[in-house]
């Protein structure tokens, strides 16, 4: 359960009755969530029309991407996101701001109120309170990110969204999805809604095998990256190209390699729709200005950057699968030796206890001069000394820390400062959310 904390007193009120009341965990199904709804007038039957995001990798990412091409077309957008990083209201954007703490507290109430029986999870209410709010106030558009998985998830009460997309897929939240690339590919694919395309990325034939499966059992239609649209870059353009012809937008201004992947997927999804049209230049737009936190987020100067010496570099992602891992690991690359040769990179590592720590470092291996791990406060994770043995099995010298603070102090007795270090701090979207608020940098 997400340990979600507020400022604001009327909203605290309504986050400990939460607490109180969820089961303290979540539990995949659409039974709670459909009563729940149901007493609070069924909002998801009234929102704007929806683009509906699933994937393990990517879809915050293409959720940014598509809000901010939606609004330089002039279209007003909804977005659901998750998990907030620093504040709550993180998760609820309406008509392009986020949730005001007066509204978002009401909302809470009325729905505890009406199903406070009904032991909802913490994000099964939190979207009913996202409904309501986008079924109140007009827009345009709502973008909505699957939160786990897709069949089961909660935001799939969504009987006809505009369009479905899945995002990169690989393995995460085994418990709750299963153990192979393939089933969660099913899982994740239960998004598909009948005379709805379904886009997506492309992926290994078994797991597209196991997409075009579920999509065909749901009467979508499944257009596919290789198949139905294209992607070529170089080294400062993408075209997008489909049936419909071709767009042309420069490269990302967000740091990686997979984040072009991520632009094309939100484009595919705009161009597979034909209610909302989103000109060339809207689009040009967002792969110049869409920014998305804690993803390879180069932070500002701030209580924690200036830790490091003149000329440091202090990057921030809360990747903590192995497919993220491994885009992670390229992109530090790219930064880290842009033609130099240098390689070097100091990691702050914090886990979960139900993340593979092997899995996350081993793209690491060979980019890592040191590891620092820290613990993450008020969650379950695993011990800094367990991890440091994982490091070391791996080839990379590690060292335990306190915190993210003392991890930086080390550093700086450690790195060669006749070269500023690289830093990394990954491993957990928590974790960059108490970064972000240490280094005053709140997302907005």
């Amino acid at each position: 359960m997400d340990h979600a904390v507020s400022t604001d007193t009327a909203v605290q009120t309504q986050l400990d009755r939460l607490w109180a009341l969820s089961p303290g965990a979540d539990i995949l199904g659409l039974e709670r969530i459909t009563l729940l709804l149901d007493r609070v007038g069924n909002p998801q039957d009234h929102l704007p029309p929806v683009f509906h995001v699933a994937g393990t990798n990517g879809k915050g990412s293409t959720c940014a991407f598509l809000r901010s091409a939606l609004e330089a077309a002039g279209y007003t957008v909804h977005a659901y996101t998750s998990p907030h990083l620093v504040r709550f209201n993180e998760r609820i954007r309406i008509a392009g701001q986020l949730i005001d703490d007066t509204t978002l507290a009401a909302l809470l109430a009325e729905v505890l109120d009406a199903g406070g029986d009904i032991g909802a999870s913490f994000f099964e209410v939190t979207t009913a309170a996202a409904f309501l709010a986008f079924a109140r106030t007009p827009a345009d558009a709502c973008i909505i990110e699957v939160g786990l998985g897709g069949r089961l998830d909660a935001t799939n009460v969504i009987a006809r969204p505009l369009v479905t997309g899945i995002a990169q897929l690989g393995i995460d939240h085994q418990s709750f999805l299963g153990d192979s690339a393939v089933v969660i590919a099913g899982e994740k694919a239960g998004i598909a809604k009948a005379g709805v395309a379904l886009v997506t990325m492309d992926y290994a034939p078994d797991v597209a095998a196991r997409v075009a499966e579920v999509a065909m059992q749901a009467d979508a239609q499944v257009h596919a990256l290789g198949t139905s649209w294209h992607m070529p870059t170089d080294a400062t353009d993408l075209w997008y190209e489909d049936e419909g012809g071709t767009v042309r937008t420069q490269l990302p201004a967000m740091a990686g390699p997979h984040q072009p992947g991520n632009l094309a997927l939100a484009i595919a999804m705009m161009r597979h729709q034909t209610l909302l049209p989103v000109p060339e230049e809207a689009i040009a737009t967002a792969a110049r200005e869409t920014h998305w936190p804690a993803r390879m987020q180069r932070l500002h100067p701030g209580p924690l950057v200036n830790l490091l010496p003149p000329g440091s570099q202090l990057w921030l992602d809360g990747g903590h699968n192995p497919a993220a891992a491994g885009a992670i690991a390229a992109t530090m690359r790219e930064i880290a030796s842009p033609g130099t040769g240098r390689s070097d990179v100091h990691l702050v590592l914090g886990m979960l206890s139900n993340k593979d720590p092997a899995g996350l470092l081993t793209p690491f291996a060979e980019i890592a001069t040191t590891l620092h791990a820290v613990p993450i406060a008020n969650h379950e994770h695993h011990a800094p000394h367990a991890l440091v043995t994982v490091a070391h099995a791996l080839g990379i010298a590690a060292h335990t820390a306190d915190g993210i603070e003392d991890a930086l102090r080390d550093i700086v007795e450690i790195a060669d400062l006749a070269e500023p270090p690289i830093v990394l701090i990954l491993g957990s979207l928590y974790l960059a959310g108490e970064v972000l608020r240490a280094n005053g940098e709140l997302p907005d």
